[in-house]
């Protein structure tokens, strides 16, 4: 699903990004339970919205994702709603939390987000370069 492009009603598209967010104070806390939680949470709410995760890797201090996305949705609303959602869940399912991440969120401010296509920068750059209008 994820490989191959979406179609909307005026448009064709491919947004994937690769994500990292971390936990508050880059704790070391996603690791059994916890992490299996964080990846259900994660694969829900891309159902719910129709995003596509690809590829997801949780370490216990931060969790890597390959994810595809609608044009719609800008990827700062995207990672909004996951770590949002999620962080309201993990903390009311595991208070035992509370020790190391106090206050009201589970993940840290901020994350990394870039955007992956199939060909690389150049490669897109030397196509634009040499297109040519055979009618002029």
């Amino acid at each position: 699903m994820a490989t191959k492009y979406w179609t909307g009603a005026h448009t064709t598209h491919r947004l994937r990004y690769h994500l990292v967010i971390l936990p508050k104070y880059r704790q070391r806390v996603l690791k059994g339970k916890i992490a299996t939680r964080i990846k259900e949470l994660f694969f829900q709410a891309c159902q719910v919205n129709k995003w596509w995760i690809d590829e997801i890797n949780i370490q216990p201090d931060h969790v890597h994702m390959l994810i595809q996305t609608k044009p719609r949705e800008s990827i700062s609303l995207v990672v909004q709603i996951l770590k949002g959602g999620s962080s309201k869940v993990i903390r009311a399912e595991f208070p035992e939390l509370e020790e190391y991440l106090w206050g009201d969120s589970f993940w840290a401010d901020g994350y990394f987000a870039e955007t992956v296509g199939v060909v690389n920068e150049s490669v897109i750059k030397n196509y634009i370069k040499n297109q040519k209008d055979e009618s002029i």
